[in-house]
């Protein structure tokens, strides 16, 4: 199994937060041996799922990391969004057989803690997708006789 290829998909909404985010990410894939193929933008959460589809479609994607942060505001439209995202995201992945991590902060987060936890998030997100997809590629190779099947 070569190294993992993930495709990265950010929201821009609070992007003060998720460009760090971005950051982080890139240097943790790098510092972990994966290739990034894909940074897609997308304008907010709510829209992530959508971006990891298209990038889960692609045959160069291996995983899908999904980075956002969802502030609380006046209302529960934090949990809204934070909760339909995830769930069309782990849906996509178990559909697709692919990968789909969770580097979303929220929902109920400040600005303050949101920032306190870009880098966890971002690095967490990051080494589940490279994990997964070593472990996933561990699944479809079979030794035999020496020789190193790849099953389809």
């Amino acid at each position: 199994m070569g190294r993992a290829r993930l495709g990265i998909v950010v929201s821009e909404f609070n992007y003060d937060v998720t460009y760090l985010m971005l950051q982080k990410a890139l240097s943790h894939a790098k510092f972990l041996g994966a290739e990034v193929a894909y940074v897609l933008k997308v304008p907010g959460v709510f829209e992530t799922p959508m971006g990891a589809l298209a990038l889960l479609k692609r045959d160069d994607v291996d995983a899908v990391v999904a980075l956002g942060a969802v502030i609380q505001g006046a209302t529960k439209h934090d949990e809204l969004v934070a909760n339909q995202a995830a769930r069309k995201l782990l849906d996509l992945g178990l559909e697709y057989g692919k990968p789909v991590t969770l580097g979303i902060i929220g929902p109920g987060a400040s600005r303050s803690q949101a920032l306190e936890r870009v880098e966890d998030y971002a690095r967490r997100a990051v080494e589940a997708a490279v994990k997964m997809v070593e472990r996933l590629g561990k699944l479809k190779e079979v030794k035999y006789e020496g020789i190193t099947v790849t099953l389809e």
